[in-house]
Order: C-alpha cells, then structure tokens, then sequence
C-alpha cells in the first residue's frame, strides 16, 4: 500500500493517523514482506500480530502458518480488517488494547509467534505484556523506535543501558535486525525505527536466579543513575565488599557498569529465596513405604527413583481469588520432567516428615509463600506409575503474601482458568508432569 493508497483509505473512512495512539503506518510492501520472513513462520504456528493498522504485514502473514490474530485498538481499524477477513477462519481480529491481552490461551496450542510495529507511545507496556516470562511467546520480530530499540539491545559499554536492557536481556536473547528511516511510513515520524528479533535465552546462559528478585534489585539499582550503587541498594560495609569481590568489581561501581550476568549473580548474592540453595539432590534421604504406605526403610532420592521404590510426595494448588489455579513451570535442572508444567508447588516428604509439614515447607521452598489459612486436603493418591510411584497427598490454599520463584526449582509461573486447563491437558498432555495430570483430573472429574 502506497501513501496514496494510504490517504485515499482514511478520506473513505473520514480517519486521520492518532497522535494519541502513536498512529504510524508502514508503506513499503518489500520492507514489509522482509519483516514477515525474519519471524520463519512454519506451517503448524500459531500467530499474534499486535497493531496491524491497515495491514502493511498483515498481507503477507494471511496465508502463512496455522491461525493469525490481529489485536487492534482502533475500532475503526479493527473494523476494515474483520471486512476484510471475514471469510478466512484462519484470521481472527480482535478489537482491544493489547497492553491488556490475555495471553494465557495461546499456551495450549504449543506457543506461539510475535510479530508487530508497536506504537512509540505504549512499545514497552506491550513488550512486557507479551514478553513476561513464562510466556507462550516462542519467538518475536518487533519494532520499536529507535530510541527503545537502543535501550533493548545495549550492553553495559553504552549509555542507553538500563534496567530494561536487564530485565529483558535476563531472559531473551535480543538482535537488531535492522534500522529503518521515517521514508516508508505514513505519517513520517520524527524518529527512527529499529526491528528487533527476540528469541528465548539459551538454558544454562545464567546461573539460575529469582526473576522478581532480579526486577525489584534492578529498579532500585537504577533509580538514580547518579549515585554509585551501593547507595541504591542500602549496602555497606563488610557485605559490599565481598559482593563486589565476588563479581569483580570496583565498590564504587554504577548501575550501568554491571553487565547482565553480573546483575544476576548479584541478586543472588543478596536473594533470601530458599530455592537459592540449588536444585534437588540425589543423596537426599527419603522414606521408602510399602503398598499401604508404612515406612519399610529410608533410601537417597538417586536410588529411590532408580529402582522404582514406593515413597512419598505432596501437591499444593494455590489459587487466587479468582478462583484461577497457579501452575508452575519446573526447571530445566529438575531430574524429573524438566520443563514441563505442574502443580503450583510439590516435592517429596523428608524422612520423618508428615504430609501436612511438607506442603508448608514445599510452598515456602518452592513460591516462598505460607498458607493464607489453613491447608484443605483435597485427595491422596496411591502409588503408581502415574504418580512416578508416589503416594501423593494434594492440599489446597491461598497464599500469604505475593508469590516469587527460583530458577534451581521453577521457571516461573502463573495463574490459569480451571477451563483453560482442562482444555490445554486434552490438547497437549505431555506438557504437564503425569503427577500433576493425575491430581488435576482425579479432583477436577474424579
């Protein structure tokens, strides 16, 4: 679409370019279609366009991969293009501020693609929404204005570094793809735009860390630029010291001075989350049980699930006041399905340990969180091969204060709709771990 088809569009629609929005529309049918190709949409991907305007990349997304979603937030927009695709069941165009989409929906499908040139006033907002990890989001080819796009990508060897590039950088790797000048749009903005490709960082390029411990350390740490920090951080003496010693730098280093990695090892240095300790390991003692779950003996984890032995485990389901369940993602470091999806919190009874004690220690453990009341026992389970030849007993609770995780135990997590489950579990089962599968359905449908 030329800028004179541009402007012939709006006169027909009595629509001007939205300053308020951020309104800019792209012209240039070649740069559009290169864009498209750099998010290597293959036939089974599911697909998300935020802000597709007049549909510059919607034109060469429509027939690629298995369904796209435009997110549109002006009406009238959002109109032309549901005319326009009215009669391909693959496109669904959703008039909404994608600031405030749901992305939860597109995990039961296996993921999903990114793909958007983002209005300058709202990019970052959108880039969180879409990008707080854990997300269904497999891959994303964005732009940004320059400016942002700077801020993104920067290392702490330039000036645009900053909480952002950290926050980010921790979880994605991030490339400039390319710069584009104010020429193929309509209306020409001041500035110019970047296209970033974003990809998820590779497991095992960090040491594990807490992720809201790392966001809430970096905003102190940044939150004045000026002041070296130490000051930010309310750190002194004998403590600082040997936290700068560990990463190998000057005491009166700045924000900006500290590389990503350095910034997560720092939070680590400083973090108070029981998962810090490091993944599970296989010379833990375990009681060893019988068909009736009477201890026969204690036995180290390694040897338990080698030989199939019989022992025991909880499930916690915490759930918020919604009503919706929080699901866990298991680390990548778990000697069991790692990776894969389960119970807000599990893990096995200590030697001696009751059930009742290890669902408070695991909640603590695992979201650092205790039971905003009592614990209610929903079911226990006998041991078998769909409970990785545990007993298992499942508790239900809402938490006591805000939820935070560790990358040694879990990747992350968030709250689901009971129905978006259910329909997630038919569709993709191996997602979950068979305990949780087994806990859900059994209290779910019984």
């Amino acid at each position: 679409m030329t800028v004179d088809d541009l402007k012939t569009a709006f006169a027909k629609i009595g629509l001007q370019p939205s300053r308020k929005l951020g309104q800019s529309f792209l012209t240039d049918d070649d740069l559009s279609s290169w864009i498209v190709d750099q998010l290597e949409i293959t036939a089974d991907d599911d697909v998300i366009e935020v802000g597709p305007g007049f549909g510059a990349l919607t034109q060469f997304l429509a027939d690629k991969g298995n369904s796209l979603t435009l997110i549109e937030k002006d009406g009238r927009l959002a109109h032309l293009l549901g005319c326009q695709y009215a009669e391909d069941t693959r496109v669904d165009v959703r008039h909404m501020d994608a600031v405030q989409a749901d992305i939860r929906p597109w995990f039961r499908g296996g993921g999903c693609l990114l793909i958007g040139n983002l209005p300058y006033s709202v990019g970052s907002e959108i880039l969180r929404t879409f990008l707080d990890v854990p997300t269904p989001v497999k891959r994303a080819v964005i732009m940004v204005q320059k400016e942002v796009g700077d801020r993104l990508c920067a290392d702490h060897t330039i000036r645009a570094y900053g909480a952002m590039s950290v926050r980010l950088q921790a979880r994605w790797n991030i490339r400039r793809l390319k710069t584009v000048g104010p020429e193929p749009f309509f209306p020409r903005p001041a500035v110019d735009s970047t296209i970033l490709l974003f990809e998820p960082q590779a497991a095992g390029k960090f040491p594990p860390f807490s992720g809201e411990a790392l966001d809430r350390l970096v905003s102190r740490g940044f939150s004045q630029r000026r002041k070296q920090l130490r000051k930010n951080l309310g750190l002194d003496g004998e403590e600082w010291t040997a936290i700068c010693q560990t990463i190998d730098v000057p005491e009166t280093v700045r924000a900006e001075q500290l590389s990503v990695e350095q910034w997560v090892i720092l939070s680590e240095l400083v973090d108070d989350h029981p998962g810090k300790a490091g993944a599970q390991s296989a010379t833990e003692i375990f009681d060893v049980v019988d068909e009736q779950d009477q201890v026969t003996g204690q036995a180290e984890r390694g040897k338990v699930h080698a030989e199939g032995l019989l022992h025991r485990a909880v499930h916690m389901f915490v759930f918020n006041k919604a009503g919706e369940l929080y699901l866990s993602l298991r680390s990548h470091l778990k000697d069991t399905h790692p990776g894969c999806w389960g119970s807000s919190a599990a893990g096995h009874l200590d030697a001696g340990e009751s059930y009742a004690d290890a669902a408070v220690r695991e909640l603590d453990e695992e979201l650092k969180v205790s039971p905003k009341e009592a614990l209610k026992s929903l079911l226990k389970l006998p041991a078998g091969p769909e409970t990785d030849q545990e007993f298992v007993e499942l508790f239900a609770c809402r938490p006591s204060g805000k939820i935070r995780t560790h990358g040694s135990e879990i990747a992350g997590g968030r709250y689901f709709p009971l129905e978006l489950i259910d329909e997630w579990m038919a569709a993709r089962p191996d997602d979950f771990t068979p305990g949780f599968r087994t806990c859900f359905m059994t209290w779910r449908h019984g």
